[in-house]
Parts: C-alpha cells; structure tokens; sequence
C-alpha cells in the first residue's frame, strides 16, 4: 500500500487530444517548405492555432528535411505546441520518397495506434545508395512491407509521377493525398484556396491537387507492380548506307547462328558494340564469343556463352574520353533532360563536371607516343597538374558544345589510341583466363566472366573498378584446383561491390589466404 503524500495527482490536459500533429519528411527541392506553408495555411483559415518548424539534415540526398507542424482549435488558452516530433506522437506523417518514409517508420514516428502515412512510392536514390560500385538500391517492397505493418492508415502511390503528367510538381500531390485522406477536419474548399492564395503555379498545382484527391480517395494503397512476362526484343532499326547495312545484317546472321540461348543477349552485344566504334568491331565482338560456343555445354542451358556474350560486349565499349563526349552531345540525352526538368519551350542551362586525368589526356595520344610518356613519371605528374582539376562545360553555350561533339566524332582515330591497346591487352588476358578455367571447372569459367562487372566508368571509379578486378582474378589463380573455386570467386567478386574502397574485398583476401 502506497502512502498519500497529501500531492495532487496529476490531471491530464484535455486540450493534448485536441492538438494534431503532422510531419513531413521530404528531399531538398521536393517542395517541402511550400507544402508546409499551405497547411498552414488552411489551418489558420479555419479557425486554428498553429505552428510550424523545420530541421535540416544535409548529410542526406542533398539535404533530407523533416517539417513539423501541430494545430489546435483557437481559444481562449494560447496552446503551447513542440519544435519536433517525438516517436509514437505523430497523426499524421508525409514522406515525399519511398526510402523516406522507411526512415520515418524506423524513427518510430509511424504508430499502428494513430499514424495516417501518406507517402509516395517513386525513388530518389540516396547518394549512399548511388556509391555502391554493385547495385546498392534500397527495397522498395521491404518499406511498403513495414508501412502496412506500421501506419494506421496507409495513402501510397506514385505523386511524383503524378505531377509531373499534371505539369506541377510533388508539393501539390501531397497535398491533393493529404485532402483526399481526410486526416484533417478541413474540406476541400480550403485546400484549394490556400494554393490560389499562394499566387504562383497555381494551375498547375491545382491539376496535380485533383488528381491526387482523386486518387486518395478512389483507392489508398496502389498495388505492387505486377511480374509482367518479358516482352518480345523489337527488331533493330539499322539506318544507313547500303553497303552498311549489308554487312550489319552479316553480322547479325552470324549472331542469330548462335544456340537458341544464346542469341538475344549475342544481338544485343552486337548492337552495342557495333554502335560503339564500327562493324568491323562487331567482328571482333563475334571472333571472341564464337569460342566459347564451342566450349559450352547445352545441358547447363549455355550459360557461359551467354555470359560470354553480355560482359565481352561490356568489355569492348570501354569508356574513354571520346565516348563520354559523344554520349554527352547526344540528341537523345538532351531529350531526356528536357523532359526530366520539364522545360518545354524554356531554355535549358546544362553545365557538365569535367576532372580529366594525365591518365585520360595520355590514352587519346597515338599509341606509342602515348606508352613513351606515361613511362616517365615526371612527365605524367606535369600533364596531371595542367588537366586535373574540375572544370565546368557549360553544353547550352555553342562553344563548349561544339567541343565536345568534336571530341565525340573522334571514334575512327580511337584504334590508334594508347588506351585503346591497353584495353585490348587486357580483355585477351581476361578470355585467355577464362578459357583456361573452362579446362578445369564450367562453374568457375563462369564467375570468371561475371568478374567483368567490377570494371565501369571511366577516370578514378575506372581504376578503382580496374584494381579490385585484378586482384580477384590473381585470388583465382591461388584458387585453382579446389572444388570451391567457383563459390570463392563469387564471394570475392560479391565483396568487392559491397563498398567503394574495398575493405569487404581485403577481408575476403586475407580470409583466401589463411588457406591457400
């Protein structure tokens, strides 16, 4: 029995089940502070007390932001509202991207016993995620999991895409799911007001605001996208002259005489090498895949032919100066960026970030001049403090473009080029260990293909990517022999993708050598 201390029990305020609390957890440039400003907007428009803040946190996809806002009826008690949101007090939380709102469930601010989740299912890829030298994607399916575990209520679905069909952007998808939710005791009416109070895009926002209403309130939760059937590979469109075009379609003969297996991915190669350099590059794509037709086995379904045919063709469209030029000039990437920024009839400012090497300068030189100068250190350490520093390539203004696209045609000069001899040396040692393997193991001749995938890029993530694919290819000559061979050499290759700097690929290596 507890003693009385004479002390008044504590009496709860009434006037807590009357505040509702809403955070949104957005990305820099998705419009947050606007979407926070709307809701105040209605808020006060209708009759209520209300607070808004925000914290930055800039270590995160260019400044990941959480605003928070609480609002209560007006009376004649001023309400004393908090800075920040706390785990489990939250009414209502708004995540502009899907990896955000897995933030907010793991920071607790979703609750089974009062969270409405109102988030958008498209990705921003975290810069974490985009350092990966493997494929460092987040799960999407994982969040969506633990948000139908975590919210009390769920409004999930595309708003960016959404938007951007509607010529708006996210701000005005959210706040169209937030009225269309019901979460606040607002109408419609008031929403829509406070988005023609605000004076700028308003067309627009309204567009986006409806048919995100009309989406939260036709159906919450958009269902996963279904496993489609992969679709039939169109036919290439080949242009030219005919001359041309005959020897393409020689070549893609040769391709198509490949085992049934085979000849998706053999086109394809085909295609991406041809478009690289020149049909007699295909040939040379074609003369180094037909061998290991030979050395496959139909029962294991041609896989190493297939290999074979997807990380030679990776192999031989290297990415050189030349091709990075080109790929930056093209009509098509323009396009896209035209699209992506929704300029339409506006004018486009596009500034490329340019950090050549002595390494990039040397390897466009002719191939032995090119070899005579990158053997002398001093010579190399004189080109590297002249070219290798940032440069910005402003590509909307005709002269830095017209540079570029020069620098982009040079592909004919390409075969002469140091790098390109460096390439080539390389690529021979590679098959030549892979067929090699072949005698010994299909399985490791296999991952020895796969191994390719660490080599992409070009400058310092090219030589990163060169380094870890040549100590994994030295580690498989110590492990010759063992029946585990295959499996080591998938574990090494798996390491080296985990991180930039190789430390999971060192721990594997030094595992490797406790017993070989």
């Amino acid at each position: 029995m507890k003693a009385d201390t004479g002390l008044a029990r504590h009496q709860p305020d009434e006037g807590l089940g009357t505040v509702i609390k809403l955070a949104i957890m957005a990305v820099g440039g998705q419009g947050g502070g606007v979407l926070t400003g709307w809701i105040e907007a209605v808020a006060r428009n209708r009759g209520y007390a209300c607070q808004a803040t925000s914290v930055a946190g800039v270590a995160q996809r260019t400044g990941a932001t959480i605003y928070y806002i609480e609002m209560a009826p007006a009376s004649d008690r001023t309400p004393v509202f908090s800075l920040a949101p706390s785990p489990g007090d939250v009414d209502i939380l708004i995540a502009a991207e899907m990896m955000e709102a897995g933030r907010a469930i793991l920071r607790g601010f979703v609750t089974p016993d009062r969270t409405t989740l109102i988030a958008s299912t498209h990705r921003a890829l975290a810069v974490s995620e985009k350092t990966v030298p493997g494929d460092g994607i987040a799960s999407s399916a994982q969040v969506r999991a633990a948000a139908e575990i975590a919210a009390d209520r769920l409004v999930m679905f595309d708003m960016e895409g959404l938007a951007v069909r509607n010529g708006s952007v996210i701000s005005a998808a959210l706040f169209g799911a937030l009225a269309g939710s019901g979460a606040l005791p607002f109408p419609r009416a008031a929403f829509e007001d406070a988005i023609r109070a605000s004076g700028k895009g308003v067309e627009p926002s309204l567009r986006a605001f409806d048919a995100a209403f009309a989406r939260a309130r036709a159906g919450e939760v958009e269902p996963p996208p279904p496993t489609e059937a992969p679709r039939p590979e169109p036919a290439f469109a080949v242009s030219g002259p005919q001359a041309l075009r005959r020897e393409w379609e020689s070549l893609a003969a040769r391709a198509e005489a490949l085992p049934e297996p085979v000849r998706h991915m053999a086109l394809r190669g085909l295609r991406k090498v041809v478009n690289f350099q020149d049909p007699a590059y295909g040939r040379e794509y074609l003369d180094r895949l037909e061998p290991f037709a030979a050395l496959d086995d139909p029962a294991r379904g041609h896989v190493l032919t297939t290999e074979a045919a997807k990380y030679i063709a990776n192999a031989m469209v290297y990415d050189d100066v030349i091709r990075v030029a080109d790929l930056k000039t093209r009509r098509a990437r323009f396009d896209r960026i035209a699209a992506e920024m929704g300029a339409r009839g506006r004018t486009l400012h596009l500034t490329e970030f340019m950090h050549p090497r002595a390494e990039e300068i040397v390897g466009l030189l002719p191939a032995g001049l090119g070899a005579r100068i990158s053997s002398r250190p001093e010579w190399m350490a004189r080109i590297d403090r002249i070219f290798n520093r940032g440069r910005r390539i402003r590509t909307h203004r005709i002269g830095p473009f017209l540079a570029l696209y020069l620098l982009g045609g040079l592909r004919r000069w390409r075969r002469r080029t140091l790098r390109h001899r460096l390439e080539q040396a390389h690529l021979e040692r590679w098959l030549a260990a892979c067929t090699e393997a072949r005698t010994e193991s299909y399985d490791l001749a296999v991952e020895l293909l796969r191994c390719r995938r660490l080599i992409k890029g070009y400058s310092d993530t090219h030589g990163r990517g060169l380094s870890k694919f040549d100590r994994v290819m030295e580690a498989s000559r110590r492990l010759r022999g063992r029946e585990d061979a295959a499996r080591w050499v998938a574990r090494l290759r798996e390491a080296a993708l985990q991180d930039e700097t190789g430390e999971a690929l060192d721990g594997a290596l030094a595992t490797i050598r406790t017993f070989t």
